[in-house]
């Protein structure tokens, strides 16, 4: 299955970093466990220092929310509400064993990762504007049409596996006890992300090879090189 972002995308967010990782072999046993400990404590430290909005990695996804016309306080990108909820309860819930590991790289990255069960999108997976068109599945079991111009995860059935980009996923390609293969996606616009993304995978990958699954190809995607094959 292909993974890219549209030019339209790329040519509105120029500093756009994006991490993809194919991974199978995924079980509620995969130990991913002793990976989550020291990304916790990393992100405990930062925010030690810093609050969450304060974050360079943050503060350039608030910019970015801003532009597209959202309310940054109201509408944050997944690692801001992660950092957010982290700071005042402490702890993040056990939700499965890969999602706790991404939620956790997440934390200590402060960077937006999504992660998609590859069973349930029928390819191609674009980042893209949506035409109103889509059709959206919350987690509460309602169907949602995203408004034409925002950006979603869309597929070839014209589901949005993600609304106002990094914001809030769908449960169409959750995670669920019964996934085997994922795609992770990891996306980052501050300054430096060029060099940390590559730092980001590298984390991910050896946690999940330690933990049983295997990693079948990882790259950092560009505007000249922007298709990723999972």
């Amino acid at each position: 299955m292909q993974f890219f972002h549209s030019p339209a995308v790329w040519a509105a967010h120029p500093t756009l970093v994006c991490g993809a990782l194919a991974v199978s072999g995924i079980t509620p046993l995969l130990a991913t466990g002793h990976a989550v400990a020291p990304l916790h404590a990393l992100a405990r430290e930062r925010l030690q220092q810093h609050g969450e909005g304060e974050l360079p990695e943050i503060q350039a996804w608030r910019r970015a929310f801003s532009a597209m016309g959202h309310k940054p306080t109201q509408v944050r990108c997944a690692a801001e509400s992660l950092l957010r909820r982290f700071r005042k309860e402490g702890t993040l819930p056990t939700l499965h064993p890969l999602v706790d590991l991404c939620n956790a790289v997440s934390l200590g990255f402060a960077v937006p990762i999504a992660v998609f069960d590859l069973d349930q999108v029928a390819g191609p997976l674009v980042v893209r504007p949506a035409d109103g068109s889509e059709s959206y599945l919350s987690f509460a079991g309602e169907l949602e049409q995203p408004e034409p111009g925002e950006i979603v995860f869309a597929d070839a059935l014209r589901r949005a596996h993600a609304r106002r980009w990094c914001h809030r996923q769908s449960a169409t390609s959750a995670v669920q006890p019964g996934t085997a293969r994922a795609l992770i996606v990891a996306e980052a616009l501050h300054a430096g992300a060029e060099a940390g993304m590559p730092q980001l995978l590298a984390c991910l990958a050896e946690a999940l090879a330690q933990g049983g699954a295997q990693v079948h190809a990882r790259a950092v995607l560009s505007a000249a090189g922007p298709v990723f094959h999972a």
